[in-house]
């Protein structure tokens, strides 16, 4: 039990590893970038800006650390840059098999559809575990480096928060990896709809006519800046978030199980 987990699991370790050291050195970048700036300046920029794009891009408090590092990190990376990450990993998954005709072979040996599939996404907590443990740690100990403070526990409910925002995010993705036989089409539709699912948060859900349609984005239950600055969240989001994953994933089973492969 769980072979393919651990297969699949095995076939992500170096890109894991990649991925993580990639986005570390980021975050170092964006730390050290802010030791050398003017906050006050900052405040004075931030001031003169739309509301509408302080808070499409989380600068609500950009001459802090804690939303400076909202607005250039857990906005951009975590929100858009890792969302449709997981999301066209996860289209992947079951395209790939079927259009290079590997899936006949897989669903040979005693296993269910329903348990490939969740053995599939299952091997996906690795990057996302990892990520949200090893840049939560550097996080914190450049802060700490550069002179500068940030409550650990509001870091740490950051990261923890986002798993279920990116559970979402791959879910989109698996749904689209059952309905597409071809894997580029799948990978390609995923990113396009966290990005526009992003942006309907971001620019639509701010006009007053049409702003119910925020509450359909995935981005709208997770604001990683409040929870860095003052710790504020709503555990109802975070439950939002785990039904919509597993309403998703739920989804995905009944479409794979029901497709002629």
């Amino acid at each position: 039990m769980f072979e393919t987990t651990r297969y699949e699991m095995g076939r992500r370790l170096r890109g894991t590893v990649v991925l993580t050291v990639g986005v570390s050195l980021y975050t170092a970048f964006i730390v050290w970038y802010f030791s050398l700036l003017d906050p006050e300046a900052f405040k004075q920029v931030a001031q003169s800006l739309p509301p509408a794009m302080l808070e499409a891009f989380g600068m609500q408090a950009i001459g802090s650390i804690g939303g400076f590092l909202g607005g250039q990190i857990y906005t951009f990376v975590w929100l858009l840059g890792l969302g449709i990450y997981f999301a066209y990993t996860a289209a992947g998954t079951i395209a790939s098999d079927i259009e290079n005709d590997r899936m006949d072979l897989l669903l040979s040996f005693p296993v269910s559809r329903s348990q490939l599939l969740l053995e599939k996404f299952a091997s996906l907590l690795l990057p996302m575990t990892v990520l949200n443990i090893v840049v939560g740690g550097v996080t914190y100990g450049l802060v700490l480096a550069i002179g500068e403070t940030i409550d650990p526990m509001h870091l740490a409910l950051a990261h923890l928060l986002s798993i279920p925002y990116l559970l979402v995010c791959a879910a989109i993705g698996m749904v689209l990896s059952v309905l597409v036989d071809r894997a580029a089409i799948a990978e390609r539709a995923a990113m396009g709809a966290i990005f526009v699912l992003w942006m309907v948060e971001s620019a639509v859900g701010t006009a007053e006519s049409v702003a119910w349609l925020r509450y359909i984005s995935p981005t709208h239950y997770y604001q990683p800046t409040p929870i860095l600055l003052t710790g504020t969240y709503e555990l109802m989001d975070a439950g939002i978030l785990l039904a919509g994953f597993l309403g998703l994933l739920i989804i995905a089973q009944v479409l794979f199980q029901r497709r002629d492969i």
